[in-house]
């Protein structure tokens, strides 16, 4: 027997001609209502949309079968408000995207004040953007803009600072002279002769780190790259190493006193965050939750408080 929730899920679809507007009837998620539809076409064996830029168009055998199933659906849909015996509240469920440590530091922590269903989604940025705009998620946290898509809008909300952090036990040598004396040159090669970490997804940081200060490019390997800077700071915790990376990640352990700041370099080497919605946007409620812990959480300065967009 057919899932009952595929049906109202292709009828709602076939009467509101998108699958943004389909979600919303049904009080749910567009990569829910994806999900129902392609579970159907699968059942059945055949498609029943052809699918446009912006509306969902039915097939001959979509016709068809909303022809079929319409007042069957209806008359359970009128049969169960009548016998049920509470009317549960629908809670939405919204899908985000963001890298790992992002939510790790941010929004883990805040998950059971949310009064909404949460997926997160963690990957590469240009993958969580092209996802958006297909619809498979309601908001990512990211410090790129990619503007070949159309149905995407970005706010820009804090900007991250790329610093060079060590752990506690480390040997600094001379280097903090060396940075007080401007004597980069010297500072470089002391550098080099020491432990480094880094994490796969964080190399970017590091080479630019090294470049704007240096103005070459990294001539060495990190000693341990690791999965993420979770597992950097981790492993350097009162223990000895440097690394490069984004001062929101790890503001935390600075303060604990577990690591210690070493450099910011020369001037400041930052990147713009954007939340990055659809221009159809569902659930602002919701989202707005979200930007609100964001904003809290890492301090967003008043230049940045009512948010700048970009198409």
């Amino acid at each position: 027997m057919v899932n009952f929730e595929w049906y109202r899920t292709f009828i709602a679809i076939y009467e509101k001609n998108t699958l943004t507007k389909a979600a919303k009837s049904l009080f749910t998620s567009q990569p829910g209502v994806s999900v129902h539809l392609n579970a159907l076409e699968s059942y059945v064996g055949k498609k029943l949309f052809e699918r446009t830029s912006r509306k969902m168009i039915p097939t001959e055998d979509g016709k068809q079968l909303y022809g079929f199933i319409i007042d069957a659906i209806e008359k359970l849909e009128k049969a169960e408000q009548h016998f049920k015996k509470t009317s549960k509240e629908i809670i939405p469920s919204i899908n985000i995207g963001m890298c790992t440590e992002t939510f790790q530091t941010i929004l883990e922590s805040e998950i059971s004040s949310l009064k909404f269903n949460l997926v997160a989604k963690f990957g590469d940025h240009q993958d969580l953007i092209k996802d958006l705009d297909n619809g498979l998620l309601d908001l990512v946290i990211t410090p790129k803009i990619d503007k070949k898509y159309s149905l995407t809008e970005y706010e820009a909300f804090t900007k991250e600072n790329i610093i060079m952090v060590a752990g506690n036990n480390t040997d600094l040598g001379n280097i903090k002279n060396y940075i007080e004396e401007e004597n980069f040159s010297a500072l470089e090669n002391e550098l080099k002769n020491k432990i480094w970490y880094s994490a796969s997804n964080e190399m970017e940081h590091f080479r630019r780190f090294w470049y704007e200060n240096f103005k070459k490019r990294v001539d060495f390997k990190p000693n341990y790259i690791l999965p993420n800077i979770g597992s950097i700071v981790r492993c350097i915790e009162n223990e000895e190493g440097f690394a490069i990376v984004p001062d929101f990640l790890v503001n935390k352990s600075l303060k604990e006193e577990k690591i210690k700041l070493i450099w910011r370099g020369k001037k400041d080497i930052s990147n713009t965050l954007y939340f990055a919605t659809r221009s159809d946007l569902q659930f602002k409620k919701e989202i707005d939750f979200i930007r609100e812990i964001f904003k809290r959480k890492m301090d967003v300065k008043t230049q940045y408080k009512s948010g700048s967009s970009y198409r």
